[in-house]
């Protein structure tokens, strides 16, 4: 399937399609700590937020949207601003297909052209995985050259049952003395072609 994946921008029309992917996460999994499926509205006031700064991308095969990736504030503190944290969801029935790797990498890229050089992820973790949770995300993460910086104990209750939350950490750049400001995606996806 990775063959055939095609990456591009997300666009507002998307949220539907987006939302049906994440939908799952919510109400079976304890991959997100979010409750409640949120409004397509919702979503689609999220999708506009990130877009304003930062990369945003879906990925299809035959038109059919598989999965997306973002990245989104790490702090809102200026001294923060070279930091991002990275997010994605793949449709459950095609993980493990290639398209979490194609959107990252693509993903990755974009924000090495804004001039980003930390990338965080935020993942849920357990040492006793359950229906509900795996660790798969960590060894994504890990797959990625992402390595393990922190780990909050049991702050998410899910399911009648406490998860931890650990952070994962991947430089991408040169911290020097002085560095220029990031570019917004909007400045790079012209060079990118999405």
């Amino acid at each position: 399937m990775a063959d055939h994946i095609v990456i591009r921008t997300a666009e507002i029309r998307d949220a539907a399609q987006l939302l049906a992917i994440y939908a799952p996460y919510v109400e079976k999994t304890a991959i997100t700590f979010e409750y409640d499926v949120p409004s397509v509205e919702e979503f689609a006031g999220r999708m506009r937020k990130i877009l304003e700064k930062y990369p945003y991308l879906v990925a299809e095969t035959d038109g059919k949207i598989e999965g997306y990736a973002y990245a989104s504030s790490f702090h809102s503190r200026a001294a923060y601003g070279w930091c991002v944290e990275t997010s994605i969801y793949v449709r459950m029935d095609a993980r493990r297909s290639g398209i979490g790797g194609a959107l990252y990498r693509k993903l990755e890229e974009a924000l090495i052209r804004q001039g980003m050089l930390n990338l965080n992820a935020c993942i849920a973790w357990t040492d006793h995985e359950d229906e509900h949770m795996t660790n798969a995300s960590v060894s994504f993460h890990d797959h990625f050259g992402y390595r393990m910086v922190g780990k909050f104990n049991q702050c998410g209750y899910k399911f009648g049952k406490w998860y931890d939350m650990v952070w994962m950490e991947k430089l991408v750049g040169s911290h020097g003395n002085t560095v220029a400001a990031p570019r917004t995606f909007e400045e790079i996806r012209g060079e990118m072609g999405l």
